[in-house]
């Protein structure tokens, strides 16, 4: 099993093509993927890359952490496990509170 590797400082005009080329030269790229905004579709300055083995991922980051790519400095180490999401917060989690005074006087029913 390959070794994912974070890779953060990306140019915003980084493509994954570019990211493929620039770590295959340390070993086999199993995957390399720049990640965007969801709602913009602009890179967000990161991405990862998912190298064949944890020797060439180490090569990697030996070789490319602190360099500088497209004028600005990356950061390459490996990836952590992304944490559980939970949900709540907002109307579809029910985390809001609600009801009440509306910050007006409040009307008498009699």
């Amino acid at each position: 099993m390959g070794s994912k590797l974070y890779v953060g400082g990306l140019p915003y005009s980084a493509t994954q093509a570019e990211l493929t080329d620039l770590f295959s030269a340390h070993g086999t790229v199993e995957s390399a993927n720049v990640i965007s905004d969801k709602f913009t579709g602009q890179s967000r300055g990161f991405g990862f890359v998912e190298m064949s083995t944890g020797e060439e991922a180490q090569a990697a980051i030996a070789a490319l952490n602190s360099t500088e790519f497209g004028g600005r400095t990356l950061t390459v180490n490996e990836a952590k496990p992304q944490a559980p999401r939970t949900g709540g917060g907002g109307r579809g989690g029910f985390g809001g509170g609600g009801g009440g005074d509306f910050g007006g006087k409040r009307r008498s029913r009699f």
